[in-house]
């Protein structure tokens, strides 16, 4: 009976909505999602959707003490969590110790949207209002992030109208085909932080690193460039080390739009040995690798396009002799 009645206020809702509802643009409620994530306590389960495989996630958020604290974690296979306290992110992956980064974020385009740099991603998306649908069980205005260039993935988010809150978010190709998708199941708003939150809030973690140490400045110069980028990316870092798994020097670049990040790896192969070239694609992530006739590795890794990753690999130049002085 309780969930007829749910269902029931939900259909309800929806048909009064436009009428009783204020209008607003698509970046006030970008602005309102944004706020609302900073403010309220609450825990949305949600999974995330890609070439047919299913991860289930849980998001929980509590502001104690006028603090932010919130937990990220994959809820099946191996154990994989992030916990936030205030500007400080701590990365629990069974693959190395924990650390924490300050200045940093937690992974997945669910999160990158509730915290993104929204003037900056406004510079080369579009936002729009596309009506009012339901997710979760509740009603919500959908937002279109429509790229002003056809060279990357567009966005489509449902924000809960009372709450504001995120529930959804699909990424689309050019031609409207879903690529990806997080999708919320479950939103449990609640009167104050969940104990278990309260609890992790005042835990031991490891030092705080800022984002400076990890990625020191100066950043340290190439020998080559790239001579094209989607619009609105810009390099966040640039270094050369030793990849873990082959021991072998890697020239690495770090290139972000506010929304999606991407990775450009240079390094020197043998061209007998080395496979020509590589796509690999999961979900909306396109991995692009090919060498070159003097025995170039170049890979590009991130959420676009296999197309826009090729382009971007193609563009990498040598540095003129001049340039490379400097």
């Amino acid at each position: 009976m309780r969930q007829s009645s749910r269902i029931l206020l939900a259909s309800l809702l929806l048909i009064s909505a436009k009428a009783s509802a204020d209008d607003k643009s698509a970046e006030a409620l970008l602005q309102q999602m944004q706020s609302a994530v900073s403010q309220q306590n609450f825990e949305l389960s949600m999974v995330k959707a890609r070439q047919g495989r299913l991860e289930p996630i849980r998001f929980s958020h509590g502001v104690i003490d006028g603090k932010e604290v919130a937990h990220l974690s994959y809820l099946d296979g191996k154990t994989i969590e992030y916990l936030q306290r205030q500007d400080e992110y701590t990365f629990f992956e069974n693959t190395h110790e924990p650390y924490t980064l300050k200045g940093a974020r937690f992974p997945g385009v669910w999160a990158t949207l509730v915290r993104m740099p929204l003037p900056r991603v406004l510079e080369s998306y579009d936002p729009v209002l596309a009506g009012r649908s339901r997710a979760a069980g509740l009603v919500a205005q959908v937002v279109r992030l429509v790229p002003k260039e056809a060279d990357k993935y567009g966005f489509m988010l449902w924000i809960d109208e009372q709450s504001s809150l995120l529930l959804r978010v699909d990424m689309v190709d050019r031609e409207g085909n879903l690529v990806e998708q997080v999708l919320g199941v479950d939103l449990d708003r609640l009167p104050a932080p969940a104990p278990w939150l309260v609890k992790l809030a005042s835990s031991k973690l490891p030092q705080a690193l800022a984002l400076e140490d990890a990625y020191p400045a100066p950043q340290q110069q190439l020998n080559w460039h790239l001579t094209w980028l989607p619009e609105g990316f810009k390099v966040l870092s640039r270094d050369r080390h030793q990849l873990v798994t082959t021991s072998l020097p890697v020239d690495y670049m770090m290139l972000s739009d506010g929304l999606v990040d991407l990775s450009v790896y240079v390094a020197r192969v043998d061209p007998k040995q080395a496979v020509r070239q590589q796509l690999i694609r999961q979900g909306a992530t396109s991995l692009v690798s090919f060498v070159n006739d003097v025995g170039v590795e170049i890979t590009v890794v991130g959420e676009v396009p296999a197309d826009t990753a090729k382009r971007i690999a193609e563009s990498v130049q040598p540095l003129a002799r001049n340039e490379a002085v400097q």
